[in-house]
Formats: structure tokens, sequence, C-alpha cells
């Protein structure tokens, strides 16, 4: 098994897995799970920063994209694309499909939006019913300031819709006061679950478009009015993916209990870029750096296909490539979720080095090495981590030789490493939540004080 640091699917947890095998009732028909489904709409919502509903859907993320886009467009209806990104053109299809009429407003593809620029534009041309906007691009890394755009969008009485599906829960996120009227997530990107479910989450002002509409919405699945009475009736529009929804709220668990996820995936895309640029080679973006998927340009003298199979062949490590315009030019590495965590970063650029090294790419530096030197956990890494590293070192020599290993060799060394790593991973919560209780019950006395929060999750 590679491992996997693609720009989503990501990693996933051990809980989450073991979320998904729980024995399952019958969604039809149990009330307790209707009340389960809602309370995981309700945290994501929360943790999302609005009281605006969210669904989850029985699909990839696309399916949330599509539904967003069948939902809101009716034949003739203008929409404002919002294009500087492979996915951003992308929202054209969708509106076409449903009987739209989409206008992109197309921009370079390596620098993000010019928000003074756009508002230009609008001053002069606002007749649409909605726009669309990528707040993460995936195929370039590029990330969309929305807490700007939708603002704006709603000020000349255009409706939003984002893609947020590589960003959300990796970038601060405030629905509310971003004024964003339908943002649409997956489970396989940040949020580290497996693929097959999307959430959306919808504005009131969005469901009057959609109940205001002069024709039926044309798709049934894609079709976010079904769910309008599903709490009070107690019944589901199709049958949901139970599993696959108890997986999706532990892993919405572990970003509830993760209150430095922002600030991890900052620390790590800063030093991802540096060690690239450190190293002599150029990041595809001029601007708009996401900080979830950092993208750098494939050198001269190798292909891109060479060296994702470099790393795959040699360090059992699975990157990505780029597609459409990008196609062949572009490395992408996914530091989102689960990935995003030093250890695991640190495993990408050892491998890229080698790669580089035995492709004959001449290099200014190691990846690895300005990786460390940026990246202030390597100067405090926990026990915790400094044992993940251990044994996610000892995967890595175990890949390289896995055509001589039999089976249930591998498999007994999974055994051994989830046991140490679980005794390990328990004594070091326990601590910390001994440390957390003496810290609050100094806060409550007054010998210490309770800092204000200012981050976003």
């Amino acid at each position: 098994m590679y491992k996997i640091m693609t720009p989503g699917p990501t990693q996933v947890a051990e809980n989450v897995r073991l979320a998904r095998s729980l024995e399952c009732t019958n969604p039809d028909l149990d009330e307790e799970f209707v009340e389960f489904y809602k309370e995981t709409c309700e945290k994501i919502s929360s943790l999302l920063h609005t009281s605006n509903e969210t669904l989850i859907l029985s699909g990839e993320g696309i399916l949330g994209l599509e539904a967003a886009i069948a939902s809101m467009t009716e034949p003739g209806d203008k929409v404002l694309v919002l294009d500087n990104g492979i996915y951003g053109k992308g929202f054209a299809d969708f509106v076409t499909m449903y009987g739209g009429r989409p206008e992109l407003y197309s921009r370079d593809y390596q620098e993000t939006f010019d928000v003074k620029e756009l508002e230009e534009f609008l001053k002069n041309s606002h007749d649409y019913k909605y726009a669309t906007v990528v707040h993460g691009d995936t195929p370039s890394g590029m990330l969309n300031d929305i807490s700007s755009i939708c603002p704006l969008l709603k000020k000349y009485g255009i409706l939003t819709v984002v893609d947020s599906v590589s960003a959300s829960f990796g970038e601060p996120m405030n629905i509310d006061d971003w004024k964003v009227d339908i943002m649409c997530g997956g489970s396989q990107k940040v949020v580290s679950a497996p693929p097959g479910l999307t959430f959306v989450v919808v504005s009131d002002d969005a469901k009057k478009s959609m109940a205001d509409r002069k024709t039926p919405i044309a798709s049934f699945y894609a079709n976010l009015t079904t769910f309008a009475h599903y709490y009070e009736e107690k019944w589901f529009p199709y049958t949901m993916p139970i599993s696959d929804i108890y997986g999706l709220r532990t892993a919405i668990d572990n970003i509830a209990d993760d209150p430095g996820i922002l600030t991890r995936h900052a620390r790590i895309a800063a030093a991802s870029r540096k060690a690239i640029t450190g190293a002599g080679l150029k990041l595809y973006l001029h601007s708009g750096y996401s900080n979830t998927v950092t993208v750098f340009e494939v050198p001269e003298g190798t292909t891109a296909a060479a060296i994702l199979d470099g790393v795959r062949k040699d360090y059992n490590i699975m990157l990505a490539g780029s597609f459409d315009v990008l196609a062949g030019k572009v490395i992408r590495i996914g530091h989102m979720g689960n990935n995003a965590a030093f250890y695991n970063v640190r495993e990408v650029f050892h491998a890229l080095d080698g790669t580089l090294q035995k492709l004959g790419v001449p290099l200014t530096g190691s990846m690895e090495e300005i990786f460390c030197e940026n990246n202030e956990i390597n100067k405090k890494t926990t026990v915790k981590g400094n044992l993940s590293l251990l044994f996610l070192h000892f995967a890595g020599i175990a890949g390289k030789m896995k055509r001589q290993l039999t089976f249930p060799f591998i498999a007994f060394c999974n055994i051994i490493y989830s046991v140490i790593y679980s005794v390990i991973s328990y004594i070091y919560n326990s601590c910390s939540a001994l440390v957390a209780a003496i810290y609050l019950a100094l806060c409550t006395i007054g010998l210490l004080s309770v800092p204000g929060n200012t981050e976003n999750t």
C-alpha cells in the first residue's frame, strides 16, 4: 500500500476506519439515525461558522457542485463564472447542462483574482442570478479570497456558489460573515474520510431562490430541495450510506478536537514552498498559494511521469500530476487533513530529493533539510510525532522491499505498529488531558487567565 500524499483522497485515521465498521441500523426507519445525521450536519455548520443548514449527500464532492447548480439554475438564467483555474471554468459546463447561460470572467491561471478589478467589472455588469467561484482550485493549488469576493457579489444582489471541497477546514472559513450562499465540501480532502460523501451548506436566500423557481429542477438526485422536510418527516429522499456517515462524523469530531488545524496547515504549506524554491525549483503559481496543496513546475531534463514513478516505486509514496491545461507540466503535493503532518511531508521531500538526484536534475539545496529548518515542529517534536516518524520510515523501507516480503510479515508489522502507537498515543493524550485539567483549574481560581480565541476553525 502506498502512502498517499495526493490532493485528495487523503490518509484516513484509524478511528474513522473503525467507525465505518460499526453495526448498521436501517437509516430509512430508525429515527435515532435521523437525529445522528442532523447532529452531524449541525456540527459541520458550527465548525464553518454559520447558522445555515448543512446537508450531507451520498456522492463524491462533484455531486455537491452539480446539485448546487441544478437546484439554482433555470433555463435562460445568466450565471457569472469566475474562472482562474480548471475547476473554476468547469462550472460553466454544469450551468449549460441545466439550461443556464454562463458568462466567464476569465483571468490568469497563475494569479488570484484582483477584487478591485472585479468590482470595476461588476459596476457595469451585474445582471446575474448567481455567481460561481472556487475557493481552493486543486489542479493548480490556487486559493481565492472568498472573504472579499462573496460580500462584493452580494452587494450587487448576486448569490454565490462556492467550491470549497479542497479548502474547507484547511483554510479559514466563516460562511455567515463572508455571505456565502451555497458552500460545497467533500469527505476525502481535509476532512480525511474516505471518498463518497459531499456536504452542502445552504443559505436562506439560496433556499428562497430554489422555492421561487418557475420550472422544476431537472434532477432528483442532484436536487437540494428534496431534503426540505426530511427532519420533520423523519424521511430521507433516498437511503443514506450509513457507514460512510458514521466515518464522516468521526472525522468531523477529529477536526473539532484539533484547534490548531489551521495553524498546522499554514505552517506546513509555508515550509513546503520554501523547500521547493530553496532547492531551485519553481512554484507554478505567482500568487494565491493554498495551505492544502503545493504545486511546482516539472524541471527541465525530466518529465512528470518520471518523477511520479520514481517517488512511487523507490519510496512507496504517491504524489499527483495534474490534468487539462496542466497535464504533464506540474507535480502536486497534497498536505491537507491527515497528510498535513511534519513527518508525512518530510518524507515527501526526502523522496523528491532522491528521485530528482537519480534523474539528474540539479538542485541548489536539499528540500528535506530546508523543509525541516522552516518548520517549527522540527525543533520541538512531540514523543508521539517522533514515534510516528520512526515507524513511518520503517514502513518506507518495507515498501522498497515489498517484493521480497510476504503478506503475513507485513500484516504482523502493521499490527505491532498499531499496538505500540495506540499505547503511546493513549499515554500522550492522557498527559495532555491532565495538563489541560490543571490549566483550567488554575484559570478557575484566578491564578492564570484564559487567552482569547483568535483562530477560526
